[in-house]
């Protein structure tokens, strides 16, 4: 992977390591003296800690690269429950808009050497549905203009998952940054041969996370 000016990381669905990986490319860039960002459009799923409502993945990333804000200052739009960005919003009341997004992205791009900006979900997650104000997380990566880092599971179901969301990608004109495996197990048959068949079936190398690190076995 390239040194750019940030990367925008999307998952092949929701719970395959998004934030984590996330968070070890942000320390990574960090450790090499570069001035690291972090951004998300919309996080649900807040957690309950010492009292208060947190934003744990955008907390997580921040301890990762040592970034010393308040996690608040890089998310944008943030709910309690643990439930599709675009009903979480519909449940508060509210509707999640692009124009609120762009002006923190903006933001923290001119602030940051690189930006690690991560979705919400999967590439086809929907952040509002009303009609005539239809937003997706693709029209984010759009408008971000990043590279995208795909995150997937290594295990069962992986290869599927995985090709659908690059050819989506492909076929909207996304530059595709990386293919990640999450929880890769080294000596794992399956983990192997899924790792094998994507690359084949994608021509695209497939980095693996092992042992909390991202790496290239090539």
């Amino acid at each position: 992977m390239k040194n750019r000016k940030g990367y925008f990381i999307t998952g092949t669905d929701t719970d395959v390591g998004k934030t984590f990986v996330a968070g070890k490319i942000a320390k990574y860039f960090r450790e090499q003296g570069v001035c690291v960002g972090y951004f998300k459009a919309a996080l649900s799923g807040m957690e309950w800690n010492d009292g208060k409502w947190i934003l744990g993945d955008a907390k997580y990333v921040c301890e990762q690269a040592d970034i010393e804000r308040d996690p608040k200052e890089f998310v944008v739009y943030s709910y309690k429950e643990a439930v599709s960005p675009h009903l979480a919003a519909r449940r508060k009341g509210e509707q999640i808009e692009l124009e609120p997004i762009r002006e923190l992205f903006e933001k923290t791009e001119e602030e940051y050497e690189l930006v690690i900006a991560e979705g919400s979900g999967g590439i086809l997650c929907p952040l509002c549905l009303e009609e005539g104000k239809e937003l997706m997380l693709e029209d984010v990566i759009r408008m971000t203009k990043l590279p995208v880092i795909v995150v997937a599971d290594a295990g069962l179901g992986t290869i599927n998952h995985t090709l659908l969301t690059v050819k989506y990608l492909e076929e909207k004109g996304f530059e595709i940054a990386a293919i990640i495996l999450n929880r890769y197990e080294e000596g794992n048959f399956m983990h192997q041969d899924n790792k094998e068949v994507i690359e084949k079936l994608t021509g695209r190398e497939v980095y693996i996370v092992v042992d909390s690190r991202v790496i290239s076995t090539e």
